[in-house]
């Protein structure tokens, strides 16, 4: 049970006061109107402006969205690369009391369907080249009533059967700059996001205002944000709000910069932008940081880019990278954990003044690990019987974390029993706690595959597999992959005398028709029989240590 509030003598404080996401924009166009935001369009060239500018627009965006009906409580989707008008939406959607739902480019049709008609959205905002990852599943939602296309061009030049259709910048420019924004109760819904359907359908988190006011302000003092730096926004703003790193800029009133759609096969356009606009904190997982590295490698001239801070997650950072990105430009990876559930940061790994004169060695060892807690968050490392470990940095238990930025509940879903436990949530991760406070994520509990900071979940590929009438048995693991951290690999027992011949073409594009590209396995191995433990489960311990080098060799 949840220990109960205890009153003491009541503040004279204005705690009545509500945490509001937009009053960050506000104190920005205030107090830093002149500080630039700096957008990479399509074309390649860039779009700036000022805080101030931001905010005329995102009021006017504000008047579009009451014009068209939004109302407080109602959820628009968004479909978006890191851009300047996603960081508007952020703030006029929850501004005027609605909810932003963040919709993944990258998941299955099938999941993207499921996320837009379970969380109500009845209004998407679609940048133009996307706009056919919605045209699919179009006639299948059930609430959209119509689409807001974000183009520089005019309507005409998209060629779309989706009604009703809007321009972006046509609704702005019939709008006054002139909007007097709600005071709303902080514990509103400002955004939501789905996880990437681990286990089954995504599950969606709700985020408030106060939920994201806070973890603003506590991500931008753990990582010393302040109005002198270079922001820019690589974690895509459509997962988790991209870790709020962009939240913490504005806070502060530091420069922006949205690098625009990029990717990992050409990381050239992401060095150029961090060179060119100075950037000083960035944010992203080793699946991007190690190309970009590897393109810095090759550039003539070096640059110096002494005092970036690099924040990394989504798996544990080699050392060579952050070795490299010390010695080639002088920046540093700083390693932080989190999840969807979580806003997400939990933990950041910063050195403790006690631990300055360790060996270089174990420093090194040191900032592999998840890190710190971050202040207002609780962690626990408990055995299966509930009772926390032994802080002996050996002992693995699961992580349990609350926090003020903690979710409590998955919306409108039955899992969330079996999620949380005396106000905790249960991260599935295996982890243990050093003597020095320091968390190590060792294992995962679920056995799930996580591809370039994207979870894939083996049982869902198994059953899919064994759906199909050729095939009796199969297993799936996550495997080490010089790219992309793990991929999937699959073993397959197949039917004795279906009549089918099935080979490894045929397993893909039967997977293909529910998953996307990024979660199909990298392989498939046609096997007479897959180990099992003694309980009659595939034995993935086994299945991992035969095949670890698989995609390494």
């Amino acid at each position: 049970m949840e220990n109960s509030k205890l009153m003491g003598c009541p503040s004279t404080s204005g705690d009545d006061y509500q945490l509001n996401l937009i009053a960050f924009l506000r104190h920005a166009a205030n107090t830093y109107p002149e500080v630039e935001i700096v957008s990479k369009k399509h074309d390649g060239s860039l779009f700036r402006y000022n805080y101030q500018e931001a905010y005329q627009r995102v009021k006017k965006l504000a008047n579009a969205l009451v014009r068209l009906g939004v109302k407080p409580g109602d959820r628009v989707g968004v479909l978006d690369w890191n851009t300047h008008r996603y960081k508007e939406l952020y703030f006029a959607i929850s501004g005027i009391g609605a909810v932003l739902v963040q919709i993944n480019p990258r998941i299955s049709n099938e999941d993207r369907s499921y996320v837009i008609n379970h969380s109500n959205v009845n209004l998407i905002f679609v940048d133009e080249l996307l706009v056919p990852v919605i045209e699919p599943i179009a006639a299948e939602l059930k609430n959209v009533e119509g689409y807001v296309v974000l183009t520089d061009n005019s309507l005409d030049d998209i060629k779309t059967g989706l009604k009703p259709l809007y321009s972006y910048e046509d609704l702005l420019s019939r709008e006054e700059a002139n909007y007097q924004w709600p005071e709303l109760d902080e514990k509103s819904a400002y955004s939501a996001c789905y996880t990437s359907g681990t286990t089954g359908k995504p599950k969606g988190v709700y985020y408030s205002h106060r939920n994201i006011y806070l973890h603003t302000m506590s991500l931008a003092t753990a990582v010393s944000i302040s109005h002198d730096d270079v922001v820019m926004q690589i974690v895509p703003m459509f997962h988790a709000q991209g870790w709020g790193v962009f939240f913490s800029a504005v806070m502060m009133g530091a420069k922006l910069v949205f690098p625009g759609r990029y990717s990992a096969e050409k990381p050239g356009p992401l060095v150029q932008l961090l060179i060119e606009e100075k950037v000083t904190v960035s944010c992203g997982a080793p699946a991007i940081f190690m190309p970009m590295l590897e393109h810095i490698k090759k550039l003539e001239v070096k640059p110096n880019l002494k005092g970036l801070r690099m924040l990394c997650g989504a798996t544990e950072p080699p050392k060579a990278m952050m070795e490299g990105f010390r010695d080639l430009i002088g920046a540093e990876i700083v390693h932080v954990y989190g999840a969807t559930e979580t806003t997400p940061l939990v933990t950041i790994n910063l050195l403790k003044p006690s631990l300055i004169n360790i060996p270089e060695k174990e420093k090194w060892e040191l900032r592999k690990k998840q890190g710190l807690p971050l202040v207002g968050i609780e962690t626990l490392v408990v055995d299966s019987e509930g009772r926390e470990v032994p802080r002996d940095g050996k002992t693995t238990g699961e992580l349990l974390i609350k926090g003020p930025w903690v979710t409590k509940s998955y919306y409108n879903d039955t899992r969330s029993k079996e999620a949380f436990v005396n106000g905790y949530w249960r991260s599935g991760d295996a982890a243990t706690i050093d003597e020095n406070g320091y968390i190590k994520i060792t294992d995962r509990f679920k056995d799930l595959v996580k591809s370039g900071g994207e979870w894939i979940s083996s049982i869902d590929l198994e059953n899919e597999i064994m759906a199909h009438p050729g095939v009796s048995e199969a297993a799936v693991v996550g495997l080490p992959h010089p790219k992309w951290e793990e991929r999937p690999l699959a073993l397959v027992v197949l039917r004795e005398g279906s009549g089918e011949e099935v080979t490894r073409e045929t397993i893909i594009n039967f997977l293909s028709r529910r998953f996307a590209k990024w979660q199909l396995p990298d392989d498939v191995i046609f096997v007479k029989e897959i180990p099992k433990t003694s309980v009659g489960k595939f034995s993935k311990k086994r299945i991992r240590e035969q095949y670890k080098g698989y995609f390494l060799d």
